[in-house]
Formats: C-alpha cells, structure tokens, sequence
C-alpha cells in the first residue's frame, strides 16, 4: 500500500478522531509494544490498535438548505448495515461544524472516493470556506452532488441518529444508487492514506 499525506498534516478536523469534517475513525500511529496488557484504554492506544482496520473513505455531500450551496464532510466511518430494508450508516462527531448543515436537507450523497481524490478528501476535510471550491460535480438524481470521479455514489436520506459516546450514528435510507467510475479506492490505513500498490 502506498501511502499519502499523514492525517496529523491535515488542517482543521482532519486530524482528529472520527467524524469531524474527517471520520478518521479511531486511527493513528502505532503506540506501544505488541502483546502488552490494556489497563487503561486512551485515545492514542485506542486509535493505534484500531486504526489497524483498513477503511475506503466516503465524501457525504448535500445542498445546503437555506444557500443553495454545495457543502460536504469525508468520513470513514461508512457500513452498509441492512438490505430489506436498504440502510447504511456512518459517524459523525458531535462537534462537526458541517453535519449540521447537511442533515436538514431532504437528500444526501454518499461519494465513495477513488484513490486520486485525495485532495477532495482534504478540502472537504476543512473547517469554514467554500469546500468545493475546485471540486468538480453533477447533481445525483434528487440534485445532490455527486463527485467527478468517485467509484460509486449512494442517495439517501436521515432515518435514525444515536448518540454514542463523542460521536452520533447516523442510519440513512437509500433511495437509489449505482458505480460511476472504475479505479481503485482512497484507503485509510495507521494515519495515512494511500491505495493498493
């Protein structure tokens, strides 16, 4: 795997834990010897041992109410959690400044980002500012955007959130969806992003 920009070398909330305007979920440098006994679980052990779980990263997009404008967190905290019926779901930190912009539209996009997106990971990654600002998009079939050259695109809307911890898990309703470019994907892995090499 090879590997990009470092999360900590990211602006804003990039570099935090999951679901800021970047869902890093529980990942970070490697942090102790292997095999040693937990006794008391910190974020830094906890976002080493866990950030061992490779991720995709999705970009989660709307209008936003109210402007009209295009707005979006990425995140990698993205399951697929039901079939009958469709449901997906992700996370989202309770002190994400764009979620709230996002969950009062009636749709949101789900972007599943390729391997060159990297930099649109970034700029959705920021804090304030006009995110997409150089990201090229067409609109998904209920008008949100869809991201030039993601691997797949899902529309959905808001059906439960759950408070859990520092973070709300949000289930989504997916009301159409489908691939939209081949390539490889953007992967998160130990603070790093990079794809299969």
């Amino acid at each position: 795997m090879g590997h990009g920009a470092t999360a900590a070398a990211l602006a804003g909330d990039a570099a935090r834990p999951a679901g800021q305007e970047m869902d890093l979920s529980m990942q970070g440098s490697p942090n102790g010897s292997a095999g040693s006994p937990v006794t008391d679980i910190d974020g830094a052990r906890f976002r080493s041992v866990l950030g061992r779980f490779a991720t995709g990263v999705v970009a989660i997009t709307a209008i936003e109410t109210g402007t009209g404008r295009p707005t979006g967190l990425a995140a990698n905290s993205f399951t697929a959690v039901s079939l009958d019926p469709p449901l997906v779901a992700f996370c989202v930190a309770h002190t994400s400044t764009t979620w709230p912009r996002l969950r009062g539209a009636d749709r949101l996009c789900i972007n599943i980002l390729s391997e060159p997106q990297l930099e649109v990971c970034k700029r959705l990654a920021l804090k304030g500012g006009d995110k997409f600002a150089d990201i090229e998009w067409t609109e998904s079939p209920n008008g949100s955007p869809l991201i030039e050259g993601a691997l797949a695109w899902i529309e959905c809307s808001v059906e439960q959130e759950h408070v859990a911890g520092d973070h709300v898990i949000v289930v989504a309703r997916v009301h159409a969806l489908d691939k939209y470019h081949d390539g490889d994907p953007l992967l998160f892995y130990k603070g790093d992003y990079g794809s299969f090499s």
